[in-house]
């Protein structure tokens, strides 16, 4: 898989997203994060983040080849890491291409780094001046003043991904303002009542201690 001298790429995050929320599909399919094959409502997808950057392409041929029915949505490589994600209706085709690309690497999915929570906060009946800097870059799923607003940050950036699907299962009525998670820490904004936000927040707690408790 490598030439002579290179390094072997090094498996960091390998994530089964199940049954995209209706607002996360969306985020996931704007023009600045799905460069290739939007996703929908639905379906299901996995996110891989491996180092070094580039290493990326050999995971996508792994997968892309052992399934052509998955659709790839994003294909980053960023200054240390290269991000894929990939998606289809049917969930066996997901897990297929997430079993090829396991084998190509010769790893395991435990072998993947545990989520470290690095700050979470919910901070109640935001000022109309607070809203306003929140929403400076957004066109749509805008803070509203009076809401409650959940900040989460977590690393590796990827598991923001699962913390916002997650979190719009738990509270569908919250306002999923923003997620990035490409870089050196995802972060997640949602907007909405406080105990719509409290409910979300505890979904993240849940689901990404059940990853951080997988052994290795």
């Amino acid at each position: 898989m490598t030439s002579s001298g290179s390094r072997a790429p090094e498996l960091r995050v390998h994530l089964l997203l199940r049954d995209l929320q209706r607002q996360f599909a969306a985020w996931l399919a704007t023009p600045t994060r799905a460069r290739g094959y939007p996703p929908y409502e639905g379906q299901h997808a996995l996110v891989v983040e491996v180092a070094p950057g580039l290493a990326i392409h050999r995971i996508a041929d792994l997968a892309l080849r052992a399934v052509p029915a998955v659709e790839p949505g994003i294909l980053f490589v960023e200054r240390q890491f290269g991000v894929l994600e990939v998606h289809a209706d049917d969930l066996a085709d997901v897990e297929a291409a997430g079993r090829a690309i396991l084998a190509g690497l010769g790893a395991s999915e435990s072998d993947r780094l545990r989520p470290r929570v690095l700050y979470s906060d919910v901070i109640d009946d935001v000022s109309d001046a607070h809203a306003v800097i929140v929403n400076r870059t957004r066109e749509a799923s805008m803070l509203l003043p009076g809401q409650s607003l959940l900040v989460h940050e977590v690393t590796p950036a990827l598991f923001a991904a699962v913390a916002a699907n997650e979190a719009e299962r738990a509270a569908p009525r919250a306002t999923l303002v923003d997620v990035s998670m490409i870089g050196a820490a995802g972060r997640l904004y949602l907007g909405g009542t406080p105990d719509g936000v409290r409910t979300a927040a505890g979904a993240i707690d849940e689901v990404l201690s059940a990853v951080q408790g997988r052994e290795h």
